[in-house]
């Protein structure tokens, strides 16, 4: 029973979306504008950073939450915190009173994986951050954190449960965000040092 406690709480956590909330007091769809996507990206693109770092701040947190909820419910399973945090994850992607279309996951994915090594999520924010400024795409990003923690959690765990957890959520990332790379391979998605130097010397910009 606690089991499946934990697994439904992290499942509702990750259907909490801010990004919906503000759409709707703000009276503008993110469905029909920007990517359409309810996410922090899109909330950024659509209503300015402060409400785009808001919304991506809330998605991490409450996959981390998830995590520290199944580890002092059930202390003694150690994959059951890595299940509920990735069933948040799940939660955010399909959310089952938004129709099971939510966001791509990548905020909720790293507030999983902040609660589950600090400094894993400290490397890949870095290392993945600067490779995805050289390339200049933004799915190099999900990507390259997507298959890093996967080797990560292949080297250093020895339960296969967990490992199987972190192949399904890290699958499920690259998934989301395999749109982006069709987008960018077919040269329509916009390069990342553009939209900097957009956002730097436009200061019009929502904020």
């Amino acid at each position: 029973m606690k089991i499946f406690v934990c697994i439904l709480i992290g499942y509702l956590l990750g259907t909490l979306n801010p990004a919906a909330l503000i759409s709707k007091l703000k009276h503008k769809s993110l469905r029909e504008n920007g990517t359409g996507n309810l996410g922090a990206t899109n909330t950024m693109l659509v209503f300015g950073k402060k409400f785009g770092a808001l919304v991506m701040l809330f998605d991490m947190a409450k996959a981390f939450f998830a995590v520290w909820c199944a580890r002092w419910i059930v202390p003694e399973i150690e994959w059951l915190s890595m299940a509920t945090g990735v069933c948040a994850v799940v939660g955010h992607c399909f959310p089952f009173y938004l129709k099971f279309k939510g966001g791509k996951g990548l905020a909720a994915f790293a507030g999983l994986v902040l609660a589950y090594r600090p400094l894993l999520f400290l490397f890949l924010l870095i290392s993945g951050t600067v490779l995805m400024l050289i390339v200049n795409y933004s799915f190099i990003l999900p990507f390259y954190s997507a298959v890093f923690f996967t080797a990560y959690v292949a080297i250093r765990e020895d339960e296969i449960a967990v490992l199987l957890l972190a192949v399904f959520v890290s699958a499920l990332i690259v998934v989301m965000h395999f749109g982006n790379m069709v987008k960018a391979a077919k040269g329509r998605d916009k390069k990342i040092r553009d939209y900097i130097k957009i956002k730097s010397f436009h200061s019009g910009n929502p904020e």
